[in-house]
């Protein structure tokens, strides 16, 4: 089991490392001077050198590379001075000559634009986009499991036919273009009945009150963001509920004269559920990922939202944070997944 794991995080360390390199590089080929966005058109030749100084974009790409990655790196090695030190909160590991091998938390960096820390306007955006991927994963799974449970009841009737074509079109239909006409259908033409608006972030600020919880905002980019898990989930219940009621221990309940509530709720479902189980561990790493055009359409200030404003100003330490903490997060989920099968089936472990 600890060879596996082992495995595993060095798979997920790899993918890292691809991650980061491939939005560096790409990040380097796109048009766009940064130093220029951060001091406006009419700065002047000094000034620009001297911004892309600071900021290190004077350098040659290798060396901003190698820079940037030993910043991220937990383990780093530095040229030791006070100011590095407060610079990089580290702590010294080992010493030779002016260097120092150090241990610290990844150093995100400065934002080019807002001039705060990277890793601060992360740890603010991300509760925003959790409870948002939070909210279309319990709407996907508790309506998804409730269809098919009623597909696979009803199957091959009219009931069954329509809940799989819509299914279907669910996983079809991009979340940028559903969200654009669920924003444009029940926050705005229908806005008088639904009391929703097309924009909104999860706190709006009162000039009295502060900041206001506003929880309605939630509903319409928690709803988009649920379409294509809803549709799968609707697709993976109804399947393995089919294939559990043709199973042994299901003819048998029935024969002891159970009703069909109760061999289905009592006992089939639950071994239906396995698949639809390992399918919402996955899909929630991946809303994080995903939510980011939501996020977007509906004004929904979160890790989505902050990523693509970003890219709009080319604010280069923003977009490499927000992509490294994302990644993170949907290689450790999936490393958590494998490390479950690995536990509950030997044979994953071997594979």
């Amino acid at each position: 089991m600890i060879q596996f794991i082992l495995r595993r995080l060095a798979y997920g360390v790899l993918v890292l490392w691809g991650v980061i390199t491939v939005v560096f590089l790409l990040f380097h080929v796109l048009p766009g001077d940064p130093a220029r966005l951060t001091m406006g058109q009419r700065a002047d030749v000094a000034t620009l050198e001297t911004i892309r100084k600071e900021l290190g974009l004077d350098q040659p790409l290798h060396i901003q590379y190698i820079r940037y990655f030993n910043d991220v790196l937990p383990l780093s090695i530095y040229t030791h001075t006070p100011e590095n030190q407060k610079k990089y909160g580290y702590t010294i590991l080992w010493t030779w000559g002016r260097k120092a091998l150090v241990w610290k938390t990844p150093y995100l960096r400065y934002s080019y634009q807002t001039h705060r820390p990277v890793t601060e306007i992360l740890t603010d955006a991300f509760p925003a986009t959790f409870v948002l991927a939070v909210a279309a994963m319990l709407f996907a799974t508790v309506l998804g499991i409730l269809f098919g449970i009623i597909s696979a009841v009803r199957k091959f009737t009219w009931v069954d036919h329509s809940l799989v074509v819509l299914a279907v079109v669910g996983i079809s239909v991009p979340s940028f273009f559903s969200g654009i006409v669920i924003a444009w259908l029940f926050g705005y033409k229908l806005a008088p009945w639904t009391g929703l608006n097309m924009f909104g972030s999860l706190y709006e600020y009162d000039p009295y009150h502060g900041p206001v919880l506003m929880l309605k905002n939630l509903i319409l980019p928690a709803l988009t963001l649920g379409i294509r898990p809803l549709a799968l989930i609707t697709q993976l219940m109804r399947g393995s509920l089919m294939e559990v009621l043709t199973q042994d221990f299901v003819r048998t309940a029935y024969a002891k004269g159970l009703s069909g509530r109760v061999v289905i709720l009592k006992h089939a479902l639950r071994n239906a559920l396995n698949p639809v189980v390992t399918t919402v561990s996955e899909w929630f790493a991946a809303l994080l990922a995903g939510a980011f055009f939501v996020e977007y359409i509906f004004d929904w200030k979160g890790l989505g939202k902050v990523t693509v404003d970003a890219l709009n100003t080319s604010d280069f330490p923003v977009v490499m944070g927000s992509v490294l903490f994302i990644s993170t997060v949907f290689i450790l989920t999936n490393i958590a997944v494998d490390i479950i099968y690995g536990w509950l089936d030997p044979r994953v472990r071997i594979g």
